[in-house]
């Protein structure tokens, strides 16, 4: 077993990276005390060995990792790789390119939505993966030879993984069905924290414009003290409560007691400040109608004439999806099928374009107008989709 625990080693390490077509990457990391994941562990594999980097160790140097990570030659494999990028993200400024993801890869190769790493292994190698320490504390040292041969398996099965997926794509002509998923993975945008915009994930049911505002600068706040404070932000005021906060709306402290469940801690201390003054800030913005019309737009609702359009539609994606073995959330999205029964947004609704396209938008075009049906072949046994005529 290979363990790297110096930059010289690190450095040697990265100088054999360099003469292979693609790598597999991993890591194991704790977040649970802060805002930003704190690498823990790093596994490496590559078709003739493996290593794993510790990143603990003494005046560790990333910077050679860095440049493999960046260099256009080697494949970067990950399997649901999001949280790791995050962390090269965060650690040196780039997303690792180029990049496949094993997960995305499955959804359009006939394993299933989101299927796990160990799942995934067992289909493809027939090996049941002992999963004991899955829970192990990584940044606890030292860590036990079950442990550490626990984690070089993250990235030593990978490979055969990776190897069936990409023959599987080639074969079947569908190695471009995934350019968007992987692309949307490599968006620096998904991994820069937008303080404005945390407001959206939090439930309420209040809309109101000024409850809007006040919830939209208290989570804003949260996040930013979070983030210079390198924090989980529920540790810092759960949503719950900032839902209570903005719908009291305190200007003082005596009225910041009569918020439901607050600590005296918070309405004496500085975090009660903070919010006052941000309240203040709130106050003194207009309250318009833009986060109101923000806030309502999630919650869609679809006009009762195309209602039933859209359960057929949906219908139709589970039937087409099913038979083309694709997960049918990577064929459309609720989003694209509402708009295609209304009619709307059709150049560039993503199901109407290119491979979704063919397996799946010209079918739901004739049905939206009238010249497709869905009835069951009983002798073959099987959903049949008849069209009169295919629009585009």
């Amino acid at each position: 077993m290979r363990i790297i625990e110096n930059t010289e080693t690190l450095n040697a390490l990265c100088s054999e990276l360099r003469q292979q077509s693609f790598i597999t990457v991993d890591s194991e990391f704790v977040r649970e005390k802060t805002y930003y994941p704190k690498l823990c562990l790093l596994q490496i594999g590559w078709v003739d060995d493996a290593a794993i980097v510790d990143p603990l160790a003494p005046n560790m140097d990333f910077a050679a990792f860095f440049d493999v990570l960046a260099d256009e030659k080697i494949l970067k494999v990950f399997h649901s790789g999001r949280q790791d990028i995050e962390i090269f993200y965060n650690m040196s400024g780039k997303i690792p390119t180029p990049i496949f993801d094993t997960q995305i890869a499955a959804m359009v190769c006939g394993f299933g939505p989101s299927i796990s790493y160990d799942n995934l292994v067992r289909a493809i190698t027939k090996v049941d993966l002992d999963k004991s320490s899955r829970l192990t504390d990584w940044s606890k040292r030292p860590l036990a030879t079950k442990q550490l041969e626990y984690a070089l398996r993250d990235v030593t099965f990978l490979i055969p993984c990776y190897q069936y997926l990409a023959a599987y794509l080639r074969e079947h002509g569908r190695e471009h069905w995934i350019d968007e998923e992987t692309a949307a993975l490599c968006d620096e945008n998904l991994y820069k924290p937008d303080p404005d915009s945390v407001w959206l994930k939090i439930r309420h049911s209040a809309h109101s414009p000024q409850f809007l505002a006040m919830l939209k600068e208290l989570a804003a706040w949260r996040e930013r003290r979070a983030m210079k404070c390198n924090m989980p932000r529920q540790s810092i005021l759960k949503d719950e409560m900032l839902v209570n906060i903005a719908a009291v709306a305190p200007k003082t402290p005596e009225d910041m007691e009569k918020v439901r469940n607050i600590h005296q801690d918070v309405v004496k201390g500085k975090l009660g400040k903070e919010i006052l003054e941000v309240l203040d800030k709130a106050r003194q913005m207009p309250f318009g109608s833009e986060l109101r019309k923000i806030d309502r737009e999630r919650q869609v609702n679809v006009p009762s004439s195309v209602g039933a359009l859209v359960e057929v539609l949906r219908l139709l994606l589970k039937i087409k999806s099913e038979q083309n073995d694709v997960v049918s959330s990577v064929v459309a999205s609720e989003k694209n099928l509402r708009d295609i029964a209304c009619g709307t947004n059709d150049k560039t609704n993503p199901a109407l374009n290119g491979w979704r396209y063919e397996i799946f938008g010209q079918y739901a075009l004739a049905f939206r107008k009238g010249l497709a049906a869905i009835r069951y072949d009983t002798i073959d046994k099987e959903v049949v989709i008849d069209c009169g005529k295919k629009e585009k």
